[in-house]
């Protein structure tokens, strides 16, 4: 999805319109998340980028864009651009210190 969204059309609310371009986004991760994987892959990631304009858009991670898109609104902006996309994404083993139980206590501490 790479879409620049008005955010001040004529005769809209312009807080109706966030969360329509919102719900419109969701509903792309969904739909994008839904498709069946490719043998080797374990989940779908996604590559974003976000800015005022396209010439503008920087790369920003997935969870940061809700929050970035209430700062433009809140900021008067006019409109901003949104590019998700879609890519393979393979899990990487934790290292040895974090996949020990985090239940147990920590040998320093005096009980």
């Amino acid at each position: 999805m790479r879409k620049t969204f008005q955010l001040r059309p004529e005769g809209k609310n312009p807080d109706r319109v966030l969360e329509a371009v919102k719900h419109e986004i969701r509903k792309y991760i969904k739909r994008e998340r839904r498709r069946v994987l490719p043998e080797g892959v374990d989940y779908w990631d996604f590559d974003c980028r976000f800015g005022t304009s396209e010439e503008a858009a920087a790369p920003v991670h997935l969870n940061e864009l809700t929050g970035l898109m209430d700062a433009v609104a809140k900021a008067a902006g006019p409109q901003f651009y949104v590019e998700v996309l879609a890519k393979q994404g393979h899990r990487k083993a934790r290292p040895a210190e974090a996949a020990a139980d985090p239940l147990q206590a920590d040998p320093g501490t005096a009980a």
